[in-house]
């Protein structure tokens, strides 16, 4: 395994599959930084300077095969639509898929996940939490990791399963639901809202520092066959503390209503996305503790403040 593990070189490809996305985004822009050759993967590609671009649909083993060819290490970082018919179809093909290519090479693969699959936790969240996911789409978070980790552990397959918390930063827009449901609102003159309680911890993790947290995993292999939670700030605020300290930023009233399960089920019916977010309160009726320690001390990184962080999507807001 040391020998697939060291094959990461200077002149080798970045490949990122699921190009297009805030973390893929946050990803390149670290990689070209350090002089890297990126290559995005996607169905849809965009043009980035520096970096060329591939379309392929990885549920398609070819071409995933294909996509993945000639590269050093590979980053799968994929954002399917938040449907959990979708997740059930698409994921284990797509998990499959990059396995494959990824062990037949000798590829080490970063894999951006969530945590979905620990369900509800009495406390921190850290790398040891177990498995107990209480919705569909954990089920599939659950399912996709025990693969990775169980052809980790068999020899087959170098591989680094990197978690994150709910997460926001600059261009989550679409994404971060700090961004849609509190600073873009309040951004606009219009009243926040926050779902679930408002008066519990919530983590969440600065897409600027995923994508640094991506790239120093994968540029250190000592680090690879292991989970590591990506560096994220505690403790964190609750609902009232965030809605409060955006507003701050913005120089306007904290203004926010809180939906609850009652009423995402209600409106679940008129908007899909929003009925998905049903089997999910229980992230938001509960403290959200997430547990970055063992990145943090590892990397010697302190993660961005929520003041900072949060002082930045302003500024961009605003330009």
């Amino acid at each position: 395994m040391s020998s697939t593990a060291s094959n990461v070189s200077e002149s080798g490809i970045y490949t990122i599959l699921g190009a297009g996305g805030i973390i893929a985004k946050e990803l390149t822009s670290v990689l070209l930084e350090n002089g890297k050759q990126v290559r995005l993967v996607s169905r849809k590609v965009q043009a980035v300077d520096g970096a060329s671009v591939m379309a392929a649909d990885i549920t398609d083993p070819l071409q995933t095969r294909r996509a993945i060819s000639g590269s050093s290490v590979v980053f799968l970082v994929v954002g399917l639509t938040y449907n959990h018919k979708l997740w059930q179809e698409a994921w284990p093909k797509i998990i499959q898929n990059v396995i494959h290519a990824c062990s037949e090479g000798g590829i080490p693969l970063i894999f951006f996940d969530n945590v979905y699959m620990y369900g509800l936790v009495d406390g921190k969240m850290t790398e040891d939490t177990p498995f107990n996911p209480r919705s569909k789409k954990g089920e599939v978070r659950a399912l996709i990791a025990g693969k990775i980790m169980d052809r980790v552990k068999e020899g087959r397959l170098t591989a680094t399963i990197a978690r994150a918390a709910d997460f926001y930063g600059p261009g989550a827009d679409t994404t971060g639901i700090l961004n849609m449901m509190v600073i873009d609102k309040l951004a606009k003159g219009q009243t926040a809202n926050w779902l679930g309680n408002d008066h519990v911890t919530h983590s969440y993790t600065y897409t600027p520092d995923a994508g640094k947290a991506l790239y120093l995993l994968a540029s250190d292999p000592s680090t690879y066959n292991q989970v590591w939670h990506l560096p994220t700030k505690n403790p964190a605020p609750n609902g009232k503390e965030y809605v409060e300290m955006v507003a701050a930023a913005l120089h306007t009233k904290p203004k926010y209503m809180k939906l609850g399960t009652f009423m995402i089920k209600l409106a679940g019916f008129f908007n899909t996305t929003i009925a998905e977010l049903h089997e999910m309160m229980y992230q938001t009726t509960h403290p959200y503790i997430f547990d970055s320690t063992k990145f943090e001390k590892h990397f010697n990184f302190t993660p961005t403040s929520y003041e900072d962080g949060i002082a930045a999507i302003v500024k961009k807001t605003k330009a």
